[in-house]
């Protein structure tokens, strides 16, 4: 695939220590020999890759281009600056800040500047899909305000938008956060933001797993009805490590500006600005297009696999690259399932489904994506067979050694697989 193939890639090297050699080297096979359906996960290009491994690593700053505390950043105003206007144009809004280091840290920084301590928020709950910095109470977001969260249909798993608009009006909360981390549907932000207007709330969207869909016109914008949105640089826009900020209100920027900084960090990474200016870059290119309506082509291919499969999605299919499956039909957690497909080389992980009857660390059921696979230059026809795969080692009795004969046999399929679709190939 030619967005991962480079002229001169090199595996980084630790000549003087051999320990961390050892782990770099061990990632880059773990890598290069497993098939990665993390959702939270992708393959950046060999241009990210060079410019998050740049002397820029070196600069410290803090502010922002044209008024920073540090001297010597000529160069890294520029930097910022081309990140921030590949953002505007990639999501045609107005205000973006590429400084937060994090989608945690960029969710805090809107709440920051948008509300007071204590005030309350209305937020999906992770059961049914919400990520935990919309209000966990293990999070500093759910020990600082006042949490209250909405679910989804028990009958279709959806989001029921009546029951959103009676908790608005019940609890009149100062913000309402859409958007989540394991709900696989489009989400209709029309209606969320006249519930917000209603009960004179601001509406804050983390569109962190659906991002590069946004970008290109697959999945609909939210920049048009929330007042802020928020997003990572990496998942769907398979990108550097890091957050962002977006909003179509301008009003709104010296508040979001001085939230994120001083407000919750210090110095910028540049390196990982620079990264983020990278994909950004690429993604306004028109095989970015191309890329995302591969995610949702293989997204359907594989889910129609796994119901082959007897394996049940959660709220009946996809409208992303998500896909969230309930593993009960096989007898198992999702805890003892993301195990055995590890143990098989296909990497995942367990996740509550909506009203789950197990905990967060047994889960009963397990999160895929199609965006890593995509990247990596799978097709439809792959993903179908990595659905049969799924299927055949969740079948394997529990009696069964985890080294089980299907377990070796698919692990040496996928081992293959993979070595056809190898990651940075060289062009030498």
């Amino acid at each position: 695939m030619a967005f991962l193939e480079r002229e001169h890639f090199t595996v980084p090297l630790a000549e003087s220590d051999g320990k961390l050699d050892d782990a770099i080297r061990g990632e880059v096979r773990r890598q290069e020999e497993q098939i990665e359906l993390i959702a939270s996960e992708n393959f950046v290009s060999a241009a990210t890759l060079n410019a998050i491994g740049t002397i820029l690593t070196n600069k410290t700053l803090e502010g922002y281009p044209g008024s920073r505390y540090y001297g010597g950043a000529s160069f890294a105003d520029r930097v910022e600056r081309l990140a921030i206007d590949r953002a505007q144009r990639l999501f045609h809004c107005r205000y973006a800040n590429v400084q937060p280091h994090s989608g945690s840290h960029a969710n805090q920084a809107v709440y920051l500047a948008l509300i007071n301590f204590g005030d309350r928020i209305l937020s999906m709950s992770v059961e049914a899909g919400g990520h935990i910095s919309h209000g966990h109470p293990a999070t500093l977001t759910g020990r600082l305000y006042e949490i209250f969260s909405y679910d989804v249909r028990q009958e279709d798993e959806r989001i029921d938008y009546e029951d959103v608009a009676d908790r608005a009006r019940k609890y009149r909360p100062k913000l309402i956060v859409a958007g989540g981390t394991a709900y696989p549907r489009i989400i209709d932000w029309v209606r969320l933001r006249a519930i917000a207007d209603e009960v004179q709330a601001w509406l804050m969207v983390d569109m962190a797993h659906f991002a590069g869909l946004v970008a290109t016109q697959h999945y609909p914008s939210p920049l048009e009805h929330a007042h802020v949105v928020t997003t990572t640089t990496y998942k769907s826009l398979r990108g550097a490590r890091g957050g962002m900020i977006l909003s179509n209100a301008p009003e709104l920027a010296k508040k979001l500006d001085s939230a994120v900084f001083p407000g919750i960090q210090g110095s910028i990474h540049l390196h990982s600005i620079a990264g983020k200016a990278a994909c950004l870059g690429e993604a306004l290119q028109p095989q970015f297009t191309t890329y995302s309506q591969n995610v949702l082509d293989n997204a359907q291919r594989l889910a129609q696999s796994l119901e082959q499969q007897s394996l049940r999605l959660v709220s009946g299919g996809t409208d992303t690259g998500l896909l969230l499956v309930d593993v009960r039909p096989k007898g198992i957690s999702g805890q003892e399932a993301s195990q055995r497909l590890e143990k098989a080389g296909i990497v995942c992980n367990k996740n509550l489904i909506p009203h789950d009857p197990t905990d967060a660390e047994t889960s009963s059921g397990i999160r895929l994506s199609t965006n890593a696979g995509t990247t990596r230059g799978f097709s439809p026809e792959e993903f179908w067979q990595i659905g049969q795969w799924i299927g055949q080692i969740l079948d394997v009795s529990a009696h069964e050694s985890s080294d089980s004969i299907t377990s070796r046999r698919v692990s040496e399929q996928v081992r293959e697989l993979c070595r056809r679709f190898p990651l940075y190939r060289s062009t030498d």
